[in-house]
C-alpha cells in the first residue's frame, strides 16, 4: 500500500511500524518464514475448511480444515451428512436445513447460516457455513460447494456490541425513570418515597441504598432501602469525618467506588459490627452537589462484586446530580410550605371555648399537595345568653392573598356574631364587609347559632355545604338548609339575603360542619363524596376526636386531597339515663310561606328512612293539617317534632307545638264548607291523637302504628340515614 492523497507517495504502509507491536510464540508450526502457502493451508490458518456436497448421491466431502471445524477425526467421518449430528445439536442442524431449504425454494444460488458445534469436550463453539448452489442444464440443483469457518470470536464481538447497546439503553431508561420520578417529588418526604419505594434502588442499578443530608454541620441519614434491618441508631447522625463512607464522601466531596463489602469494611472499620446487614457486593458513595454545595450523600449497594466501568461511574454521578437538584428544590419547598402553614395557623383560633352542655372538636389540614395555602377556616364563638356561634367557611383561592382575606373576614364575622345578631344579619354584614375590601375574592360560609339548653339551631348558609346531623341512635341526615349566594358576590349582585333555617339538636346528637375539601376529589362527582361522608359518619366512632381523625384520614388524607380541610363537630351532651330515640324537630316561621313545604319534604324523607310503609302518606297529610292550623289560628310559628317510639307495635309520634293557649276544637263542617276538616282528617288517619299543654302554649299530637315488616329494628333505625 502507498500513502493516500496528501501523503508522501514514496512512503510504504508498514503495520509493524505501529507502536506497541507484541511478540508472541507462533501456534502454527511448520510454516517457514519464506515458504509459499497454498490455498488450503491459507484457509486452515484462518480456521476455515471446505465441503463438497453431491445432492444427487447425498455424499459430502469434508477437507481437513472442515473436519477440524467439526472436531472430527478422519476415521470418524463416513461422508453422510447425518453423521454430523454427533457434533451438531438437533436445533442447530434444523437451522442449517432451514437456511438451505429456503434458498432452494427461492431458487437462490447461495445460502448461509450461523450454528453451534459441540466439541468432544462438551464445549459449544459458533461456526458459519456458506454454500454455492450449482444447477444443471434444467435448472435443478445438484451440488453445493461451500466453506465452514469458526465464528465464535466474530459473534463474541457482535454480542459485546449488542451488550453495550443494551447497557446504553438500560442506562438511558434509568436516567429517564429517575428524572421523571424526581420531577414529581415536591417535598423531601416525596423524594425519599421515590428512593425507598418499589423499584427505587433498581432505578440506580442497585439492590440497596442509603440517603443522608447535611444538617447543622453533621451528617444525618434520612432514608434507607434494601438493607437487612434498620440503620443503627449510632449511625443515623455522625460527624463529617472519614470514619463512615457517606460522611467521608461529604467531607471530601469525592465519590468512592468499592468492589466488595470486605473492601468497604477494610477501608471503614467502624462498619464491621454492622457488616451483615449490608449487601455483599459493590458499593458506590456519591456526593450530592447542588449549586457547588454538598448537601448530602447517596450510598448504592449491590449483591454482586463489581468493578464498575468508567461509563457506569459517570452514570451514577449523573443520577446523583438529579437527586441533589431534587433535594435542593424539595428543601426550599418544605421551607416555604412551613412558612405558609405557619401563617395560616396564626389566623385560625388558638383556643376553642368550653360550651356548656356540649362538646366541640375542630380540625384544620392544609392541602396535602402544593406549596400554596388556602382560605378555609373555622371558628367557635361565645355569644350572649349562653349561646354559641359555629362557623366553617372557605375563601376562594389557594395563595397568601386568600389566607389574608380569610383572616380579615373571620375577625369581622366573629365581631358581628359577638354582638348577638341573628345568623342572617351576621352573614349580610360579613358579605358587605368582604365587598368593601375591594378584593376579587368571594367566600362561602355556613353559620350556626346554637342554644344547647333547648337544642335549637339557627342556621344560615352562603353558598356553602350545609350541616350533617347524626342522632344518638346513629341515624344520619342532611337537613334541607336554604341559603344565599357566596359572601361578597351576594352584595355585588344586590342579593345579600340569607334565610335562616331552624333545627333542633337532640341530646346525644352530633352536628358536622366542613369545607368542601372533605367531599371533593378531582374528577369525582361531589355527590359521591357526600355519600362517602355520610357512610363514614354513620359508621364512625362516638368520641368526637376519634371521629374527626377518622374522617380526615379516610376522606382527605388517604385520597391525597388537593384542597384544604376545615372540620367542626358539635355534640350535645345527652341527659343521664335517657335512651336514644330517633327524633326529628323542625321549626316553621309564621311569616315564611315556604316553610311548611320544606318541613313536609323533610318529614317525607325521614319517614322513608324509617321505613314507615303506607302510613308515610297519612303522616304527611296529618302534618300538613296540624301545621296549617298552627299558622292560621295562632300568632306564632310551629315547632314540629316526629319520633320513632320504641316498643311493640312500633309507632311514629307526630307533634305540632305552638304558643297559643287556645285549645283546639273539633268541628263538623257542612258539605260546602271550605275549612274545619283538619282535625277530622287527623282523627281519621291516625291511630290516636290528642292535645297537651306545653308551657305558654299547647301541642297537638297523633300516633301512627307502623305495619309489621315495615319498621326497622333498633339496629336498623340506628344505621339508616340519608
Amino acid at each position: 500500500m502507498t500513502a493516500g492523497r496528501g501523503g508522501d507517495p514514496g512512503r510504504r504502509y508498514d503495520p509493524l511500524a505501529a507502536p506497541g507491536v507484541r511478540a508472541v510464540p507462533e501456534e502454527a508450526p511448520g510454516v517457514s518464514h519464506h515458504e509459499p502457502i497454498g490455498l488450503r493451508r491459507r484457509l486452515d490458518l484462518n480456521l476455515m475448511g471446505t465441503f463438497d456436497w453431491d445432492l444427487t448421491s447425498g455424499h459430502m466431502n469434508l477437507d481437513d480444515g472442515a473436519l477440524r471445524m467439526y472436531d472430527l477425526r478422519a476415521g470418524e467421518w463416513d461422508g453422510e451428512p447425518l453423521s454430523l449430528s454427533a457434533r451438531v445439536p438437533p436445533e442447530e442442524g434444523a437451522r442449517l436445513d432451514r437456511a438451505l431449504s429456503l434458498a432452494l425454494q427461492d431458487g437462490a444460488s447461495s445460502y448461509g447460516a450461523y450454528f453451534r458445534v459441540r466439541y468432544r469436550d462438551g464445549t459449544m463453539h459458533w461456526a458459519h457455513s456458506q454454500g454455492r448452489i450449482l444447477h444443471d442444464a434444467d435448472g435443478m440443483p445438484y451440488r453445493v460447494i461451500g466453506v465452514v469457518r469458526e465464528a465464535s470470536n466474530e459473534l463474541a464481538d457482535s454480542a459485546l456490541l449488542r451488550s453495550l447497546q443494551q447497557e446504553r439503553q438500560r442506562q438511558t431508561v434509568m436516567v429517564q425513570q429517575t428524572t421523571a420520578a424526581m420531577a414529581r417529588a415536591m417535598s423531601v418526604a416525596d423524594v425519599t418515597r421515590v428512593l425507598t419505594g418499589p423499584g427505587g434502588a433498581r432505578r440506580f442499578g442497585a439492590d440497596a441504598l442509603v440517603l443522608g443530608l447535611v444538617a447543622g454541620g453533621r451528617f444525618e441519614v434520612i432514608a434507607a432501602a434494601g438493607l437487612d434491618g434498620d440503620v443503627p441508631e449510632d449511625m443515623l447522625r455522625s460527624r463529617l469525618d472519614d470514619t463512615l463512607p457517606l460522611s467521608d464522601t461529604v467531607a471530601s466531596r469525592r465519590p468512592s467506588f468499592l468492589r466488595t463489602r470486605g473492601e468497604m469494611i477494610a477501608r471503614f472499620p467502624r462498619l464491621r459490627p454492622y457488616g451483615e446487614m449490608l449487601p455483599p457486593g459493590s458499593a458506590s458513595f456519591l456526593p450530592l452537589v447542588a449549586q457547588d454545595t454538598v448537601i448530602g450523600a447517596l450510598g448504592l449497594f449491590g449483591n454482586e462484586p463489581s468493578g464498575q466501568s468508567a461509563e457506569a461511574r459517570n452514570l451514577a454521578l449523573a443520577l446523583a446530580g438529579v437527586v441533589a437538584q431534587s433535594l435542593q428544590r424539595a428543601t426550599l419547598f418544605d421551607q416555604e410550605r412551613e412558612f405558609a402553614t405557619g401563617l395560616q395557623a396564626t389566623m385560625l383560633p388558638r383556643r376553642v371555648p368550653e360550651i356548656p352542655g356540649g362538646e366541640v372538636t375542630v380540625r384544620y389540614h392544609p392541602a396535602s399537595v402544593g406549596r400554596d395555602i388556602g382560605g378555609d377556616w373555622y371558628d367557635v364563638i361565645a355569644l350572649p345568653q349562653g349561646r354559641t356561634g359555629l362557623v366553617v367557611g372557605d375563601v376562594e383561592g389557594h395563595d397568601t392573598h386568600a389566607a389574608a382575606v380569610m383572616g380579615q373576614l373571620r375577625i369581622a364575622l366573629r365581631a358581628y356574631a359577638s354582638e348577638g345578631h341573628s345568623p342572617e344579619t351576621v352573614l349580610v354584614r360579613a358579605s358587605r364587609f368582604l365587598a368593601e375590601l375591594e378584593t376579587d375574592r368571594f367566600a362561602t360560609c355556613t353559620y350556626v347559632q346554637a342554644d344547647l339548653d333547648s337544642g335549637a339551631l339557627h342556621v344560615a348558609r352562603a353558598g356553602h355545604l350545609g350541616p350533617l346531623v347524626r342522632d344518638g341512635s346513629g341515624h344520619v341526615d342532611w337537613p334541607e338548609i336554604r341559603g344565599g349566594l357566596p359572601l361578597g358576590v351576594a352584595t355585588a349582585f344586590g342579593h345579600d339575603h340569607f334565610p335562616e333555617t331552624q333545627l333542633f339538636l337532640e341530646p346525644g346528637s352530633t352536628l358536622l360542619l366542613c369545607s368542601d375539601g372533605l367531599v371533593e376529589q378531582p374528577g369525582q362527582d361531589i355527590a359521591a363524596g357526600i355519600d362517602a361522608l355520610t357512610a363514614a359518619v354513620r359508621a364512625g366512632p362516638q368520641e368526637l376526636g376519634a371521629l374527626a381523625d377518622q374522617l380526615a384520614e379516610l376522606l382527605w388524607s388517604a385520597p391525597g386531597s388537593e384542597d384544604d380541610l376545615a372540620l367542626l363537630l358539635l355534640r350535645r351532651v345527652p341527659d343521664p339515663g335517657t335512651s336514644a330515640v330517633p327524633r326529628l324537630r323542625l321549626h316553621v316561621h309564621q311569616a315564611d310561606p315556604s316553610g311548611a313545604a320544606d318541613v313536609r319534604s323533610t318529614l317525607r324523607r325521614t319517614v322513608d328512612q324509617w321505613r314507615a310503609g303506607p302510613v308515610r302518606y297519612d303522616i304527611e297529610v296529618a302534618a300538613s293539617e296540624l301545621i296549617a292550623n298552627a299558622l292560621t289560628h295562632t300568632e306564632s310559628g310551629a315547632l314540629v317534632t316526629m319520633e320513632l317510639l320504641p316498643g311493640e307495635p312500633r309507632r311514629i309520634r307526630l307533634e305540632v307545638e305552638d304558643r297559643s293557649s287556645q285549645w283546639p276544637r273539633r268541628r263538623s263542617p257542612g258539605e260546602t264548607a271550605t275549612s274545619g276538616r283538619g282535625l277530622m282528617l287527623v282523627e281519621a288517619l291516625s291511630d290516636s291523637w290528642g292535645a297537651e299543654p306545653r308551657g305558654s302554649g299547647k301541642a297537638l299530637w297523633c300516633e301512627f302504628v307502623v305495619p309489621d315488616g315495615e319498621g326497622p329494628t333498633d339496629g336498623e333505625a340506628a344505621a339508616d340515614g340519608g
